[in-house]
């Protein structure tokens, strides 16, 4: 609070009445969503319950890519929502994003990631590419149903983003790349990928210098997805290897410039973690809502289950855990958005958080279908597949809480030196 000797003519009082009365000091955070931003989150719910639910099972049974429902999402305008309005795009920042993010996930998180994995691929181009670059390939999106892909994480190094070993090297006027990368999302429908490879070969050049970012068309020659992946969960999702030999990109799809690329990576986290922690709170909510709904059909010992007092108790700790993951989400979007100091930090706790109440209220979702929790004619033990992947990808949960001991410790030192 102020002293009161910076008050000087004004009372101490009047100061205070003052102050407690200003709506703009008496409400501190603002939860209330813009205008706009909840009519995106409307228009999402209403996309949601009508084209996602009803046909997830199905997409998780076969693995159908869903072209359909991505293309009838982009003519509502539920893509390109963080691509600069002079292109056309809505420019809605991460927290609109995340709202978005979050009501997709809701519905089916496959069909979430392959429709938010474009937003992935995207953001890097957002962050660091030139106007011609945004033109070209953020255009695209804005033209047509198309998609893009992040293609990082390689066989042997996933978290360990500084470990990549994809080759890129400088002859004239291009640059040819060799190497493989694995579990790209949207590997084999992109039609361009954001690609971080490693230009410098000295092992001992730090990582903001030895890692050159690029944009590569899914048709040059040499590059070659391999087969469909079929994972455990969210298997409507695109993951695929990508095979890079001899590929030639021309210089002009160097993003940023070159040693750079590990820097542009890294920022993308800062936006994009807090779109992950927001669906893995989608689904970490649908789980709760079946599971209260069960719990009032399914009766034992004549009284629904909802009355059994471990059962009430696992759906109050399912609730603080969707309510906090939310609020945890909200706060990193507004830091990514508001560029503060610590958005890296809290995409990571946001992120982090999230993942392990997906996987809480999914397992516990289960527990309370009992017997049925446990057939796939339910739809928990899908949700219970689907959450795992929240704790691995975008960073793996021990990933995220070496970013936040280190961040803790650091401040640690700063305040004690």
């Amino acid at each position: 609070m102020f002293p009161r000797s910076v008050l000087k003519g004004v009372t101490y009082q009047k100061f205070m009445r003052a102050f407690s009365s200003s709506s703009e000091h008496a409400t501190g955070y603002n939860f209330e969503v813009t205008d706009t931003q909840r009519e995106m989150q409307e228009l999402a719910r209403k996309f949601t319950k009508e084209e996602i639910i009803p046909v997830a099972a199905e997409h998780d049974r076969t693995g159908k890519y869903p072209w359909e429902i991505i293309k009838k999402a982009w003519s509502v305008g539920l893509l390109n929502k963080e691509i600069p309005e002079y292109l056309g795009g809505m420019e809605l920042g991460c927290f609109g994003s995340c709202l978005v993010a979050e009501e997709f996930a809701y519905g089916c998180t496959g069909i979430s990631t392959a429709l938010e994995g474009t937003g992935l691929g995207q953001v890097p181009v957002i962050v660091a590419g030139t106007k011609e670059q945004h033109k070209k390939y953020l255009g695209r999106l804005i033209e047509e149903p198309l998609v893009a892909a992040y293609c990082v994480t390689e066989p042997g190094a996933g978290s360990d983003v500084a470990g990549i070993k994809l080759k890129s090297e400088k002859k004239g006027n291009e640059w040819i790349l060799n190497g493989t990368k694995m579990w790209i999302t949207n590997g084999g429908v992109a039609n361009w990928y954001f690609v971080l490879t490693r230009s410098d070969p000295d092992p001992k050049t730090p990582p903001n210098k030895a890692f050159t970012a690029f944009i590569v068309e899914r048709e040059s020659e040499g590059l070659t997805p391999g087969r469909k992946e079929m994972n455990m969960g969210q298997r409507a999702s695109d993951t695929r290897m990508i095979t890079f030999e001899d590929v030639r990109v021309p210089n002009e799809n160097v993003l940023g410039k070159p040693g750079e690329g590990f820097k542009i990576a890294m920022q993308t986290f800062d936006k994009t973690r807090p779109a992950v922690a927001a669906a893995s709170v989608g689904l970490a909510q649908r789980a709760l809502d079946e599971a209260t709904k069960y719990s009032l059909e399914r009766k034992t010992f004549n009284k629904p289950i909802a009355e059994h007092q471990a059962v009430a108790f696992m759906l109050a700790d399912m609730m603080i855990g969707v309510e906090t993951a939310r609020l945890a989400w909200m706060k990193a979007a507004w830091a990514a958005d508001s560029k503060t100091p610590n958005a890296t930090l809290l995409a990571s706790i946001a992120k982090c958080y999230g993942g392990d109440v997906a996987n809480k209220c999914a397992t516990d979702a289960v527990q309370i279908f009992g017997g049925a929790g446990f057939n796939s004619e339910y739809p928990v033990e899908k949700l219970m597949r689907d959450a795992k992947i929240y704790q691995i990808y975008e960073g793996t949960a021990q990933i995220q809480r070496l970013i936040i001991s280190r961040s803790l410790l650091a401040q640690a030192k700063q305040q004690a030196g």
